[in-house]
Protein backbone atom coordinates (compact mmCIF):
# COMPACT_ATOMS: atom_id res chain seq x y z
CA UNK A 1 0.00 0.00 0.00
CA UNK A 2 1.00 3.60 -0.65
CA UNK A 3 -0.58 6.62 0.99
CA UNK A 4 -0.95 10.35 0.58
CA UNK A 5 -0.92 12.91 3.38
CA UNK A 6 -2.05 16.54 3.47
CA UNK A 7 -3.32 19.02 6.02
CA UNK A 8 -6.05 21.66 6.17
CA UNK A 9 -6.10 24.69 8.42
CA UNK A 10 -2.37 25.15 8.95
CA UNK A 11 -2.59 28.94 8.65
CA UNK A 12 -6.00 29.41 10.26
CA UNK A 13 -6.35 31.50 13.41
CA UNK A 14 -9.55 29.72 14.51
CA UNK A 15 -10.24 26.02 14.81
CA UNK A 16 -8.12 22.90 14.48
CA UNK A 17 -5.56 21.85 11.95
CA UNK A 18 -6.60 18.55 10.39
CA UNK A 19 -4.19 16.09 8.76
CA UNK A 20 -5.65 13.47 6.45
CA UNK A 21 -4.11 10.23 5.17
CA UNK A 22 -5.50 7.98 2.45
CA UNK A 23 -4.09 4.63 1.35
CA UNK A 24 -4.42 2.69 -1.89
CA UNK A 25 -2.61 0.02 -3.88
CA UNK A 26 -2.31 2.22 -6.95
CA UNK A 27 -3.46 5.74 -7.67
CA UNK A 28 -5.55 4.70 -10.68
CA UNK A 29 -7.88 2.94 -8.20
CA UNK A 30 -8.92 6.31 -6.73
CA UNK A 31 -12.29 7.84 -7.72
CA UNK A 32 -12.44 9.83 -10.93
CA UNK A 33 -12.27 13.55 -10.32
CA UNK A 34 -9.87 13.41 -7.37
CA UNK A 35 -7.69 16.52 -7.40
CA UNK A 36 -6.46 19.24 -5.08
CA UNK A 37 -9.35 20.01 -2.71
CA UNK A 38 -8.96 23.77 -3.30
CA UNK A 39 -9.90 23.20 -6.95
CA UNK A 40 -13.19 21.51 -6.00
CA UNK A 41 -16.55 22.89 -4.92
CA UNK A 42 -17.86 21.95 -1.45
CA UNK A 43 -20.40 19.61 -3.07
CA UNK A 44 -17.68 17.87 -5.12
CA UNK A 45 -15.51 17.50 -2.02
CA UNK A 46 -18.36 15.97 -0.03
CA UNK A 47 -19.14 13.49 -2.81
CA UNK A 48 -15.50 12.45 -3.21
CA UNK A 49 -15.05 12.31 0.57
CA UNK A 50 -17.87 9.75 0.76
CA UNK A 51 -16.35 7.68 -2.05
CA UNK A 52 -12.83 7.80 -0.60
CA UNK A 53 -13.75 7.01 3.00
CA UNK A 54 -16.17 4.31 1.87
CA UNK A 55 -13.66 2.39 -0.24
CA UNK A 56 -10.08 3.10 0.93
CA UNK A 57 -8.06 3.02 4.16
CA UNK A 58 -8.03 6.51 5.63
CA UNK A 59 -7.41 8.38 8.84
CA UNK A 60 -7.38 11.88 10.25
CA UNK A 61 -5.52 13.62 13.05
CA UNK A 62 -7.12 16.74 14.51
CA UNK A 63 -4.89 19.17 16.41
CA UNK A 64 -7.02 21.69 18.37
CA UNK A 65 -6.05 25.34 18.71
CA UNK A 66 -4.92 24.97 22.35
CA UNK A 67 -2.69 22.02 21.44
CA UNK A 68 -1.14 24.00 18.58
CA UNK A 69 -0.38 26.83 21.03
CA UNK A 70 1.22 24.39 23.48
CA UNK A 71 3.32 22.62 20.87
CA UNK A 72 4.56 25.88 19.36
CA UNK A 73 6.34 26.54 22.65
CA UNK A 74 8.35 23.36 22.03
CA UNK A 75 8.84 23.22 18.26
CA UNK A 76 8.54 25.10 14.99
CA UNK A 77 5.29 25.06 13.05
CA UNK A 78 6.93 22.97 10.33
CA UNK A 79 7.94 20.33 12.88
CA UNK A 80 4.45 20.43 14.37
CA UNK A 81 2.93 19.76 10.94
CA UNK A 82 5.49 17.02 10.23
CA UNK A 83 4.52 15.34 13.49
CA UNK A 84 0.88 15.52 12.43
CA UNK A 85 1.78 13.96 9.08
CA UNK A 86 3.64 11.11 10.80
CA UNK A 87 0.72 10.53 13.20
CA UNK A 88 -1.72 10.43 10.28
CA UNK A 89 0.39 7.85 8.44
CA UNK A 90 0.35 5.69 11.58
CA UNK A 91 -3.46 5.65 11.56
CA UNK A 92 -3.28 3.36 8.51
CA UNK A 93 -2.87 -0.38 8.97
CA UNK A 94 -0.77 -1.93 7.70
CA UNK A 95 1.77 0.89 7.53
CA UNK A 96 2.19 1.88 3.87
CA UNK A 97 5.46 1.12 2.11
CA UNK A 98 5.60 4.64 0.67
CA UNK A 99 4.01 7.85 1.89
CA UNK A 100 3.63 10.88 -0.38
CA UNK A 101 3.38 14.04 1.70
CA UNK A 102 2.64 17.64 0.83
CA UNK A 103 5.80 19.39 2.07
CA UNK A 104 5.25 22.51 4.17
CA UNK A 105 8.94 23.46 4.03
CA UNK A 106 10.73 25.08 1.07
CA UNK A 107 13.32 22.33 1.54
CA UNK A 108 11.39 19.24 0.43
CA UNK A 109 14.12 16.77 1.33
CA UNK A 110 14.52 18.18 4.85
CA UNK A 111 10.78 18.00 5.44
CA UNK A 112 10.59 14.41 4.19
CA UNK A 113 13.49 13.41 6.44
CA UNK A 114 11.74 14.98 9.43
CA UNK A 115 8.54 13.00 8.79
CA UNK A 116 10.51 9.77 8.24
CA UNK A 117 12.46 10.28 11.48
CA UNK A 118 9.26 10.90 13.43
CA UNK A 119 7.73 7.71 12.01
CA UNK A 120 10.57 5.55 13.34
CA UNK A 121 9.26 2.73 11.11
CA UNK A 122 10.10 1.38 7.67
CA UNK A 123 8.26 3.71 5.31
CA UNK A 124 9.74 5.65 2.41
CA UNK A 125 8.60 9.28 2.56
CA UNK A 126 8.36 11.22 -0.71
CA UNK A 127 8.01 14.92 0.11
CA UNK A 128 7.00 17.50 -2.50
CA UNK A 129 5.78 21.09 -2.42
CA UNK A 130 2.27 21.28 -3.90
CA UNK A 131 2.03 17.51 -3.56
CA UNK A 132 -1.77 17.82 -3.58
CA UNK A 133 -1.52 18.94 -7.22
CA UNK A 134 1.14 16.38 -8.18
CA UNK A 135 -0.09 13.09 -6.68
CA UNK A 136 -3.74 11.95 -6.79
CA UNK A 137 -3.30 10.08 -3.50
CA UNK A 138 -2.24 13.34 -1.82
CA UNK A 139 -5.21 15.06 -3.47
CA UNK A 140 -7.44 12.39 -1.88
CA UNK A 141 -5.88 13.11 1.51
CA UNK A 142 -6.42 16.85 1.00
CA UNK A 143 -10.12 16.21 0.37
CA UNK A 144 -10.46 14.16 3.56
CA UNK A 145 -8.60 16.80 5.58
CA UNK A 146 -10.56 19.72 4.10
CA UNK A 147 -14.00 18.16 4.58
CA UNK A 148 -13.16 17.16 8.15
CA UNK A 149 -11.98 20.69 8.98
CA UNK A 150 -14.98 22.28 7.26
CA UNK A 151 -17.25 20.16 9.46
CA UNK A 152 -15.33 21.25 12.55
CA UNK A 153 -15.81 24.90 11.53
CA UNK A 154 -19.52 24.28 10.99
CA UNK A 155 -19.72 22.90 14.55
CA UNK A 156 -18.03 26.08 15.81
CA UNK A 157 -20.55 28.15 13.85
CA UNK A 158 -23.34 26.32 15.69
CA UNK A 159 -21.72 27.12 19.05
CA UNK A 160 -20.34 30.62 18.52
CA UNK A 161 -22.29 32.14 15.65
CA UNK A 162 -20.78 33.59 12.47
CA UNK A 163 -17.00 33.09 12.65
CA UNK A 164 -16.19 32.98 8.94
CA UNK A 165 -13.65 30.55 7.54
CA UNK A 166 -11.29 30.91 10.49
CA UNK A 167 -8.46 32.40 8.41
CA UNK A 168 -6.82 35.78 9.15
CA UNK A 169 -7.59 36.95 5.60
CA UNK A 170 -11.34 36.59 6.27
CA UNK A 171 -12.85 39.86 7.53
CA UNK A 172 -15.75 37.97 9.13
CA UNK A 173 -13.26 36.00 11.20
CA UNK A 174 -11.40 39.16 12.26
CA UNK A 175 -14.67 40.90 13.17
CA UNK A 176 -15.69 37.92 15.30
CA UNK A 177 -12.34 37.94 17.11
CA UNK A 178 -12.45 41.72 17.70
CA UNK A 179 -15.98 41.57 19.09
CA UNK A 180 -15.26 38.55 21.29
CA UNK A 181 -12.08 40.06 22.74
CA UNK A 182 -13.83 43.41 23.28
CA UNK A 183 -16.67 41.74 25.17
CA UNK A 184 -14.69 39.13 27.12
CA UNK A 185 -11.19 40.54 27.51
CA UNK A 186 -9.65 37.36 26.12
CA UNK A 187 -9.69 35.30 22.90
CA UNK A 188 -12.25 32.50 22.43
CA UNK A 189 -11.16 28.93 23.19
CA UNK A 190 -11.17 28.11 19.47
CA UNK A 191 -8.53 30.79 18.73
CA UNK A 192 -4.82 30.10 18.38
CA UNK A 193 -3.45 32.52 20.93
CA UNK A 194 0.12 32.09 19.66
CA UNK A 195 -0.90 33.65 16.32
CA UNK A 196 0.24 37.20 15.61
CA UNK A 197 -3.34 38.07 14.62
CA UNK A 198 -4.59 37.36 18.15
CA UNK A 199 -1.59 39.03 19.79
CA UNK A 200 -2.25 42.27 17.85
CA UNK A 201 -5.93 42.30 18.77
CA UNK A 202 -5.12 41.68 22.43
CA UNK A 203 -2.58 44.54 22.35
CA UNK A 204 -5.23 46.87 20.94
CA UNK A 205 -7.64 45.77 23.66
CA UNK A 206 -5.07 46.53 26.36
CA UNK A 207 -4.29 49.93 24.84
CA UNK A 208 -7.99 50.78 24.67
CA UNK A 209 -8.46 49.71 28.29
CA UNK A 210 -5.51 51.86 29.42
CA UNK A 211 -6.95 54.80 27.52
CA UNK A 212 -10.08 54.66 29.67
CA UNK A 213 -8.13 55.62 32.80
Amino acid sequence: MICGVDEAGKGAVLGPMVVGAVGCEKETDLPAGVRDSKALTPRQRERLYAEITGSFPWGVVEIPAAEIDRLRQEMTMNTLVARGHADAIRTLAPLPLTAYVDACDVNEERYGSTVATLLEEACTVVSRNHGDALFPVVSAASIVAKVTRDRAIEALHAEAGEIGSGYPSDQTTITYLKDYIAGNGMPPACARQSWETVARLMDRRRQATLGEF
